[in-house]
């Protein structure tokens, strides 16, 4: 007998587990998004280097974000009414949202007919990045270095280079 209720008192307890329930709890999470307006750039104006009278000698032209020229070696600066300006640019987007400047990496070839000069070592105001405004705006403003080969040709050079922002 001493077996049967041992197996019975077995039985009776695992009965007993077998119908006790877990405690759980559970919690609600809610998923959010924000679409913001896309970043964009607009160009409102060019990179000006003016008028360069070239030498025998080689030399550049430097003009700074803040549109200041200099020039160095054999480059001079021609005072004929010729507008120098540095490149400028409209940012838009999200209102105080931080962006991404990135400037050519290499040198940009301008040419007048079979004629070339090189830009190269762009710099912009700001730098490396910016902060939209509260109205979701910045102005950027683009620097660079003009090379003039010694008895460089006459003529008006032209090319264009790309300036690329993206939100951080």
């Amino acid at each position: 007998m001493k077996k049967i209720l041992v197996a019975t008192g077995l039985f009776g307890v695992l009965a007993f587990a077998g119908s006790v329930n877990a405690q759980s709890a559970s919690a609600t999470a809610s998923a959010n998004a924000k679409i913001v307006a896309p970043i964009a750039i607009a160009e409102t104006s060019n990179l000006q280097f003016g008028s360069i009278a070239a030498s025998a000698a080689a030399g550049t032209a430097v003009m700074t974000p803040a549109g200041v020229l200099s020039v160095t070696g054999g480059a001079t600066i021609v005072h004929d009414g010729t507008v120098t300006t540095a490149a400028a640019f409209n940012v838009t987007g999200a209102p105080n949202a931080t962006y991404a400047i990135t400037l050519p990496a290499a040198a940009v070839t301008i040419t007048s007919g079979a004629n070339t000069m090189t830009v190269d070592t762009f710099t912009s105001n700001p730098t490396p990045t910016g902060t939209l405004s509260a109205g979701g705006s910045q102005a950027l403003t683009v620097g660079a270095t003009l090379h003039v080969a010694a008895s460089q040709a006459q003529g008006s050079y032209t090319g264009n280079f790309t300036v690329t922002v993206a939100y951080n």
